[in-house]
């Protein structure tokens, strides 16, 4: 016999609890944040208003050198010099990775060296030394290694001053294309390739169709940014005295007087192009991101 009974059962519909003992929720406050948000909107507004009422930036000159003919064929070598550097640096690029990832040795070291070398050297330099081929090799010869030659060529004529800006601006890019393909391939499972092998597939064919496709997820933004940082890197040609854009602004503002309008337009145009190339980025990583991202 139990002496314990069971709860009285209530009957009837349960009381609400009370308002005082719902939870109040109160959003969190930021005041420092808005502070901070204050004082920037505020130097924004007061860096936009000096550049507008200020006459120093001579905007009607600015306006009227902007689509002149000799800024826009300065523009057209700028875009010729940043095309055949990215193209030429990243078509050796890849191969001096794939020397990097070489089962052999002699190929590793020769890849290694090449990349220690080019990345070690001003990029100044490596123009100078290129516009000075001719001070250094009278002759090229093509034919038996220390042996006789069969085609020779003068040096005096062979690379120019838009040929030897090409070849050091390429032959610098490759030294750093090469390390950022280096860990694009890297960074892909290798996996994929063991089982690529599995399957039979020749190796030529999975690097093209499977190894590359997915390390351009980790190549591009990399390679963008040295494209970009190319493009205005390009100015450093100018002590060649070739008619790039920095250059004939140079040019310009040295007839004139007009420094800093002249100046403004070589940013502007440095900014526009920069933000095409940073469009196309967006589209290619968005195309190769087909299939991880939504």
């Amino acid at each position: 016999m139990s002496l314990t009974s069971d709860p009285p059962v209530t009957k009837g519909p349960v009381a609400a609890p009370s308002a005082s003992a719902e939870l109040v929720v109160v959003p969190v406050r930021h005041p420092w944040r808005w502070a901070a948000v204050a004082a920037t909107a505020v130097l924004l507004v007061q860096f936009a208003h000096g550049l507008v009422t200020n006459p120093g930036w001579e905007w009607d000159v600015f306006a009227a050198f902007f689509t002149t003919e000799t800024i826009l064929r300065a523009v057209w070598v700028t875009l010729r010099l940043t095309f055949y550097g990215t193209a030429l640096g990243f078509a050796i690029g890849v191969v001096l990775a794939f020397m990097r990832l070489s089962a052999s040795p002699f190929l590793r070291s020769v890849a290694f060296g090449y990349i220690w070398a080019f990345r070690s050297i001003p990029l100044i330099v490596q123009l100078l030394f290129w516009f000075n081929l001719a001070y250094l090799y009278k002759e090229l010869s093509i034919g038996i290694p220390f042996g006789p030659g069969f085609v020779s060529f003068d040096t005096t004529g062979l690379v120019g001053e838009t040929g030897a800006a090409v070849l050091g601006l390429a032959l610098h890019q490759a030294a750093y294309a090469a390390e950022i393909v280096r860990g694009g391939v890297l960074a892909v499972d290798e996996g994929q390739s063991e089982a690529a092998a599995a399957l039979g597939i020749p190796k030529l064919r999975q690097v093209r169709r499977i190894v590359l496709p997915q390390a351009m997820r980790s190549i591009l933004p990399n390679a963008a940014n040295e494209i970009i940082s190319l493009f205005k890197g390009t100015s450093i040609v100018s002590v060649m005295a070739i008619g790039e854009l920095f250059y004939q602004v140079q040019v310009v503002y040295g007839r004139n007087g007009r420094v800093v309008p002249l100046l403004m337009v070589a940013t502007a145009w440095y900014v526009l192009l920069t933000t095409a190339l940073s469009v196309v980025q967006y589209y290619v990583e968005r195309h190769y991101a087909k299939g991880s991202a939504r």
